[in-house]
């Protein structure tokens, strides 16, 4: 319990507003422009829009009627969402996303599931984005996880972001669950 604490606790903090203007603006090509800076080529983007990501995304925990399920705690699982959003306006788009997950665990590591997550997306200011996904798993399991999606870091071709998921799942004859991921990626401009 104290590892999930902790885990929230620094979660918040990477998510807190006032991370917003910890850096100052020196060069439009630099990863340290705050994220409420914006360029010109921002202002002048033309709609719709197509951008590409990669990420690597890790369970936290993982809770059911029956047990809570930890990542590291015997086997461990790592996603990797490679994905594309069709971005329709500055406050609204859609994305489309793929997961294959690979799980190790007691000598052994296989892909162990594919995840298609199509979804929408709810762009606010400040790189703050929530997206509304459905889930749809090679498992046989299916759901939606609500995202929430910061982008920390902006480069002329790169936004560099973080991501807090919460995957609920239902189906193939086991328990409805509810988890909790985090997420490290890119999207390319």
């Amino acid at each position: 319990m104290k590892k999930f604490l902790l885990i929230i606790t620094f979660l918040a903090c990477l998510l807190s507003r006032q991370t917003l203007f910890a850096q100052q603006r020196s060069n439009p090509d630099t990863a340290k422009i705050p994220a409420s800076a914006t360029f010109q080529q921002e202002a002048k983007t033309t709609y719709p829009k197509v951008v590409g990501y990669v990420s690597f995304i890790l369970p936290i925990v993982t809770v059911n009627k029956d047990e809570t399920i930890y990542n590291f705690n015997g086997t461990t699982s790592i996603g990797f969402p490679v994905g594309v959003n069709v971005l329709y306006s500055d406050k609204f788009g859609f994305s489309y996303e793929f997961t294959p997950t690979i799980k190790s665990g007691q000598g052994v590591s296989k892909t162990s599931n594919i995840l298609f997550d199509p979804g929408t997306m709810f762009r606010f200011q400040h790189g703050f984005t929530i997206i509304t996904r459905l889930a749809f798993e090679t498992s046989g399991r299916y759901g939606f996880t609500p995202v929430f999606n910061k982008v920390y870091a902006r480069t002329k071709d790169i936004n560099y972001f973080v991501a807090m998921s919460l995957p609920a799942r239902f189906g193939n004859s086991a328990p409805a669950s509810i988890g909790l991921n985090i997420q490290f990626g890119f999207t390319f401009n």
